[in-house]
């Protein structure tokens, strides 16, 4: 009896927790670790590494990878430059051998305005290309197909019929073009006047005359750094264009390059192993790459799948639904950021592969991904910056901001295409930065950041006094609108936003939903409470630690 007592006397000391309570305390358990993991989520790799000890691999991965990714892009910089130079310089080389009295800077102002003087530049364009293997100081050569060479194509482009009499001011003419072509072999001496009797220029009807012919050429230069040399394919084109029939016959010279795979070569005093330690090198930042993008996707995906479960606990708390703005919080736009660099690098260093190994040839399509992504790579740096709160304010004033400025850009571009478009029709045929939209937005542009004001005002021509006066009202409003109100209100909005940013730093008030839930987490993260769900979730937990509450309660009440 005495032993039944005191069991009764426990018994009452410890009354059984009620169903209720135990409910209660499971689901505050439940939001308190819900709170830890997104509280550990939002931290930054060194208080990561307090909470649960994890190494911050994707730092050093980053870190890593963008010095490799750097060192590429200056080794693919050297080789492209030396790709253009070649094709600039033979640009220069051509235009000096095959266009008569050339003077460098003078295409421009290039042209001829009597009909002899086109015969006679067409006679030495066609005299000049078939010398073009004793005069030149490169190693060029004529194309060729088979046994036989590529002929020097000269065709010209005219309307069908046409009567013109400009003293009677009459006119007939067929809109319908027509193209004669001629071709001609550099392997007999060559003279218009003797071999080109039956092709007459039709001045009168001439639209334009153009001469086409393909130079081959091999990049040597590459050699001396162990690389194999490229083979070039120039198809030089040059026109005399005549559509405007005023006199004037303006010259132009252009070239299409084709960069191929020399078919045959012999490299001798050279090792090909720089190559392949090239090509092994972009397997290390291909792999690089391929670890980050699944690094950084796996963040992301742990990302979204939190914000699912705060949403989840939101609406089952509150009934209320989780704005936007808290949503967003959740996916990390750096993340982002560095899975778009990281594609961009890897197609990039593929190609680059396929150019090292002659391949593919498309060293501006592989410039394009190499350089963006590696853009990307020293904008994520940013993002560990931001851990630091000096730095930090200027990211989220950025971010903050961002908003405002695009609805302001919007509105102030309403404006700027405005002044564009009446500027081209006004201004355009009296000012030579005004001749298309393209060199129109341009100038603004430069008015807007102060550049190249006076020379705008100067060169404007005093043909017509009626639009030299519009010109300068029409320059003097957008100057003072651009820069003393718009751009003033565009400072005043990143201004505002600093320091409404500056003020909620200073304050540490919770602004947002999230963060008012996450501010009831007071744990540090050497506290050591993270550690806890290195290997169960808390779902696991609180169930297990449902299941033995009640049959420690069922054992005490036995």
């Amino acid at each position: 009896m005495e032993e039944s007592s005191e069991a009764y006397d426990d018994h009452d000391m410890n009354p059984p927790i009620s169903w209720e309570d135990h409910q209660r305390h499971s689901m505050e358990e439940r939001v308190e670790c819900l709170r830890r993991k997104i509280k550990y989520y939002f931290m930054n790799p060194c208080e990561k590494y307090h909470a649960r000890g994890r190494k911050p691999w994707k730092l050093m991965l980053q870190i890593v990878k963008i010095a490799i990714i750097t060192v590429q892009l200056v080794s693919f910089g050297l080789s492209n430059q030396m790709v253009v130079t070649f094709k600039e310089e033979n640009l220069m080389t051509f235009k000096h051998i095959f266009l008569k009295d050339y003077v460098d800077g003078g295409m421009d102002t290039y042209a001829v305005y009597k009909q002899a003087y086109v015969y006679d530049h067409i006679e030495y364009i066609i005299a000049q290309y078939g010398l073009l293997r004793n005069n030149t100081v490169g190693n060029h050569e004529y194309e060729k197909n088979g046994s036989s060479y590529t002929p020097l194509l000269l065709c010209q482009e005219f309307y069908r019929n046409g009567s013109i009499y400009p003293g009677t001011e009459t006119f007939e003419i067929d809109a319908h073009v027509e193209t004669e072509c001629l071709e001609v072999y550099p392997v007999v001496p060559l003279s218009l006047r003797d071999t080109l009797q039956n092709f007459e220029l039709h001045f009168k009807r001439l639209l334009s005359l153009k001469i086409t012919f393909v130079v081959k050429a091999i990049n040597l230069q590459t050699v001396r750094y162990r690389e194999l040399p490229d083979c070039y394919d120039f198809t030089v084109i040059i026109t005399f264009r005549n559509q405007a029939h005023s006199g004037r016959m303006k010259i132009d010279l252009e070239t299409d390059v084709d960069i191929n795979e020399c078919k045959d070569w012999k490299v001798i005093g050279a090792s090909e192993r720089k190559v392949y330690l090239t090509v092994m090198f972009d397997c290390l930042v291909l792999i690089t790459c391929l670890t980050s993008f699944a690094l950084c996707t796996r963040s992301v995906i742990k990302g979204i799948l939190l914000m699912f479960e705060y949403i989840h606990h939101c609406k089952t708390r509150s009934g209320e639904d989780v704005p936007w703005s808290d949503r967003l919080e959740f996916v990390n736009g750096w993340y982002i950021l560095i899975i778009v660099s990281d594609t961009l690098t890897i197609v990039g260093s593929i190609l680059k592969m396929e150019i090292q190994s002659k391949v593919l040839t498309s060293y501006d399509v592989c410039s394009i991904f190499l350089g963006t992504g590696t853009m990307f790579v020293w904008i994520g740096v940013i993002r560990y910056m931001g851990y630091f709160k000096k730095y930090n304010i200027l990211i989220l004033t950025l971010r903050a901001a961002f908003p405002n400025v695009i609805r302001f850009i919007c509105c102030a571009g309403i404006i700027y295409i405005s002044y564009c478009f009446c500027g081209w029709i006004v201004i355009g045929p009296y000012h030579e930065k005004f001749r298309t939209l393209n060199t129109v937005s341009e100038c603004l542009f430069s008015l807007i950041n102060g550049d190249d004001m006076f020379p705008t005002f100067k060169d404007m021509k005093q043909k017509s006094s009626l639009v030299w006066i519009f010109s300068r009202v029409y320059l003097y409003t957008f100057v003072s609108l651009f820069i003393y109100m718009i751009l003033s209100l565009f400072i005043t909005i990143i201004t505002d936003t600093y320091d409404t940013v500056k003020q909620q730093q200073e304050s540490g008030v919770p602004i947002s939903d999230l963060q008012k839930f996450l501010s009831v987490c007071k744990d540090l993260p050497n506290s050591g409470v993270y550690r806890l769900e290195k290997s169960n979730s808390c779902f696991f937990t609180c169930c297990i630690d449902r299941c033995n509450n009640p049959q420690q309660r069922l054992t005490s009440e036995a």
